[in-house]
């Protein structure tokens, strides 16, 4: 029997879509780039997906589906484990009596077809859909326990009586998602939350994202920087779902129409995660955003951050100075705040007093005072920083700079003795000079209170469980100024069950550091561009 490859030439030949130079070009490619030819076909703008999937299924008597619009049935998707779908890249669509109907991208992989025989005890009928389309599919599908869900979501009765007795049993401020016993007698859209939150501490999620649309309720999680999707909950769930966690993080849940900020704390795998909740209304209810705050991420030390050695060494030299302002800039979610709790862990000794000002305290950390902002009973950032200057603080750290009284403040805080950290939103280290002296800031004060100033970004760093050695072209080396006399090697990811399948574990956090000398401080006062 032909493999799909050699079927593919002959389609193609037969066809007259391709010619022999341009199919022994495709062919190098492949080699190349170790990808399957059908990719680089398209790649390279030889033929589109849907017409290869046309010709293979007219040449190979197999009729074609596209998944998007398709309807999954859990206990079907299951009969497939995770593991065999993905490497054979196929996806269960159906079972009549004893015949299961299966989407692949490559219909003549023998072992592939016997595997599934074996695996179902099933006889094997073959539909042939996009390559894209299954991955995206087994994500969805595999990503969560989908049977577990919808169990849960099936089971859920939204009667007065279990209501209530949420509200009793969710009192406490912790909960214990590891403990199965007492999971077995609460409701299941109480299971149906506990699981989400303790599935996306478990795939490392830094966000859950819970999205009210027009027919049901998204959920998402941010993992690495990414936002993938997990799973939908039915739109006649959704109050009871938002109600949930409405009750955990303390909020109102008579109130939808302003937002709402909260958090709550969970206990699992005897690791205690805390959570910051914020809430905002949309056009179909309210969207919520839970951002995962794990202590155990925090480093003691700069040097476990992994910044590069010149950074980390001008930020050693800053942070060993007694007073002035170090600024941290960089958009949201860049690691900003989890640089300077690693700092102020370091600083934090029995000999300092360590005081922070933040909107609102994202990790709780012994020995050091922290203040949450209270904007509506006018405790904002420029009165907590006016009165904790009478506390006699060493250090100070300010969630951030917002206004030009609270710049105003931190500025002189530095001039008179103490180590100020804070942030800023600017794109690079260098802008916070701009930024400072539009607030109204003097030049001179900006110049003798900064100290140094950095920029942030996070990277995602290629998963090492299924990394492989790529070729890098050296006109793209040039380009991004790389010396291709060096032997390096590079190496790209594919992708696998460690990662999730991103291809991506992990982030490291990329710093611009710019200490402030003699000669910035001269170009400052002369407001030089």
């Amino acid at each position: 029997m032909q493999t799909l490859k050699e079927n593919v030439i002959d389609i193609l030949l037969k066809s007259k879509y391709i010619t022999n130079e341009q199919l022994q070009k495709a062919i190098e490619l492949q080699k190349e780039k170790s990808i399957p030819l059908r990719r680089v076909l398209i790649e390279q703008g030889i033929i589109t997906e849907d017409m290869l999937l046309s010709l293979l299924s007219e040449q190979l008597f197999i009729p074609t589906l596209h998944l998007t619009k398709y309807k999954f049935d859990a206990s079907i998707v299951n009969l497939v484990p995770e593991r065999t779908a993905r490497q054979y890249n196929l996806i269960p669509l159906s079972r009549m009596g004893n015949t299961l109907t299966v989407a692949m991208s490559d219909p003549l992989n023998i072992f592939a077809l016997d595997d599934l025989r074996t695996l179902t005890g099933c006889n094997i009928d073959i539909v042939l859909s996009p390559e894209d389309e299954i991955s995206k599919t087994i994500d969805m599908q595999y990503h969560i326990d989908s049977i577990e869900i919808q169990n849960m979501l099936d089971e859920a009765t939204l009667s007065t009586q279990d209501s209530e007795k949420d509200v009793e049993l969710l009192r406490p401020e912790e909960i214990e998602l590891s403990s199965a016993a007492r999971e077995s007698e609460e409701a299941p859209i109480v299971k149906l939350v506990n699981l989400m939150i303790s599935q996306a501490i478990n795939k490392r999620a830094s966000d859950i994202h819970i999205e009210p649309e027009r027919d049901c309720l998204r959920i998402r999680y941010r993992i690495d920087g990414a936002l993938h999707d997990i799973f939908k909950v039915p739109k006649m769930r959704q109050n009871a779902v938002l109600a949930r966690i409405k009750i955990i993080s303390n909020l109102d849940i008579t109130e939808n129409r302003i937002p709402q900020d909260g958090r709550f704390k969970v206990r699992i795998e005897n690791k205690e995660v805390d959570f910051r909740v914020s809430g905002l209304p949309t056009v179909f209810g309210q969207k919520f955003v839970l951002r995962a705050l794990d202590k155990s991420n925090l480093s003691i030390g700069l040097e476990t951050l992994g910044f590069s050695e010149v950074p980390m060494k001008i930020f050693k030299e800053a942070i060993a100075k007694p007073f002035g302002m170090i600024l941290v800039t960089g958009p949201t979610g860049s690691g900003k705040s989890t640089t300077l709790y690693s700092v102020l862990s370091q600083l934090n000794t029995p000999e300092r007093n360590i005081i922070t000002v933040e909107d609102p305290v994202e990790y709780q950390l012994e020995g050091i005072t922290q203040i949450q902002v209270k904007p509506d009973i006018g405790l904002d950032f420029a009165s907590g920083l006016r009165s904790l200057l009478r506390q006699s603080p060493d250090v100070i750290m300010i969630g951030e700079i917002r206004d030009s009284e609270t710049a105003d403040i931190a500025i002189k805080a530095a001039l008179t003795g103490q180590l100020v950290f804070s942030t800023l939103h600017t794109n690079d280290a260098i802008s916070s000079i701009t930024r400072l002296i539009d607030m109204g800031i003097e030049p001179f004060l900006v110049a003798s209170s900064l100290v140094m100033l950095c920029a942030q970004r996070l990277a995602r760093k290629i998963c090492l469980k299924c990394r492989k050695p790529v070729a890098v072209a050296d006109e793209f080396l040039k380009k991004i100024g790389f010396k291709t006399e060096e032997q390096v090697t590079f190496y790209a990811s594919e992708g696998c069950k460690y990662c999730n399948n991103t291809g991506f574990y992990g982030r490291v956090a990329v710093l611009e550091a710019v200490l402030i000398d003699d000669v910035i401080r001269e170009m400052i006062i002369k407001k030089v561009s």
